[in-house]
């Protein structure tokens, strides 16, 4: 299997929304990347996307700014990967490779919501170890952090999302 990771070029938006297209039910996760692209929390060189062999995008994964109290970390969201390239890997290495780029960003906090299995391996925990909260009514373990090298104690509070989560959230 031939396939790499490297930052998203402009050139991407369309087969990166069609790899969100392809992965979820409708089109909220697309629509949610293309927002997230216009809103400031955008960080271009933490857009990450696999491509194989011939250049086609496969997988994507999206770290944007978040508020945390009064500090600043990630937010790990969407992350997609087309229906004939899952379950071979490919999620964890651009999930790896996203987390690796804010690390050398020199970022302190990475918060996701998903499952605790999948998210565990790559060193996530419950948010609230951290006293880390946020807006979603959630169980516990499905609201996590990840302590990158940089991380000191802080950020630490509540989660302030980036208008276009709570826009396409909504359905607007």
């Amino acid at each position: 299997m031939k396939l790499r990771t490297r930052v998203e070029e402009p050139a991407d938006a369309p087969a990166v929304r069609r790899v969100h297209m392809a992965a979820f039910p409708g089109p909220e996760e697309a629509d949610l990347v293309d927002a997230l692209r216009r809103d400031p929390a955008w960080l271009p060189d933490l857009s990450v996307v696999a491509v194989d062999g011939g250049g086609l995008v496969v997988a994507h994964a999206l770290l944007t700014r978040l508020r945390i109290g009064r500090g600043k970390g990630l937010a790990l969201a969407p992350v997609a990967v087309a229906p004939e390239w899952q379950r071979r890997g490919v999620g964890e290495r651009v999930v790896r490779a996203a987390l690796e780029a804010a690390e050398g960003a020199g970022e302190r906090l990475v918060v996701v919501l998903g499952d605790p299995a999948y998210y565990g391996r790559f060193g996530f925990i419950p948010a609230a170890r951290h006293g880390v909260t946020g807006p979603f009514e959630v169980p516990e373990e499905v609201f996590q952090v990840l302590p990158l090298p940089a991380f000191d104690g802080n950020p630490r509070g509540h989660c302030g999302y980036p208008e276009p989560f709570e826009t396409t959230a909504n359905g607007s």
